[in-house]
């Protein structure tokens, strides 16, 4: 079906960037019209009807005019503003790779992403107030990848096809999961993974977020399943999401 002329939604800002002397582009995520680039007219302006309604990461209600180069951002009301996301330096890194994923592996004039709408803000909810950004991240990491069709199997070899001993694994990225001592025999280029993180990756990829919450996870375990996820991305998308750099200099500056 195409698109109405103009229709509201609800929308979550995933970048922007300036225009001109007042006007901002801004990225936004719909439910039901996936990634939407639209024009914020007077956005920068002091007294502009738009003017603080358009940060990063906040949720909003949006009427957008559909335009033949491009669309046009109406109206707009903040509904959410995730306050600690801009307000903590840590925390607004983490909200930037997050973003970034979601638009790296979605395209505009995609329809129907309500989970993927509901899974970036049920994250970014969280981590407004989690303790353990690294499991928020996690869980998002997966649950994202599944749902755009890179689910990394976790639960067998993926060239024996065997279930998995409870020994240290490796994982291959072209192959998408983990490989067993016996695969890794009969294929290259991978990259080792310990039994604690695999743990870790596994438990987290078949158990509802609240369920995770107050899990005890040993730091090396964190640091390693993080490594093999920010691989397991940079290779998907052939290249690394910025904002992991970004993270990491934040994380060296705490």
């Amino acid at each position: 079906m195409p698109r109405p002329r103009s229709y509201r939604s609800p929308a979550i800002i995933l970048k922007r960037r300036d225009m001109g002397e007042a006007d901002r582009l801004v990225t936004l995520f719909t439910p039901f019209h996936g990634k939407v680039n639209a024009l914020a007219r007077g956005a920068r302006k002091a007294t502009g009807s738009k003017t603080g309604h358009v940060e990063l990461y906040t949720r909003a209600d949006v009427l957008i005019t559909a335009g033949k180069d491009l669309d046009t951002l109406t109206q707009v009301e903040m509904v959410e503003a995730f306050l600690p996301l801009r307000e903590e330096l840590t925390r607004s890194a983490c909200a930037s790779y997050v973003a970034e994923l979601l638009d790296r592996f979605t395209y505009s004039g995609e329809t129907d992403d309500a989970e993927l709408f509901t899974l970036l803000d049920a994250t970014l909810r969280r981590l407004c107030s989690a303790d353990d950004a690294g499991l928020v991240l996690r869980f998002y990491e997966l649950a994202l990848l599944d749902a755009v069709g890179f689910r990394p199997e976790l639960q067998e070899c993926v060239i024996t096809h065997e279930p998995l001993l409870p020994v240290d694994q490796f994982f291959s990225y072209a192959d998408g999961g983990v490989v067993s001592p016996e695969g890794a025999r009969h294929t290259g280029a991978l990259t080792p993974l310990t039994l604690p993180a695999l743990k870790l990756l596994r438990h987290v990829q078949r158990t509802p977020y609240p369920r995770l919450v107050g899990l005890k996870v040993s730091p090396a375990a964190h640091q390693e399943a993080e490594r093999l996820m920010h691989g397991y991305v940079r290779f998907l998308l052939e290249q690394a999401p910025r904002s992991v750099d970004f993270l990491r200099r934040v994380r060296r500056q705490e």
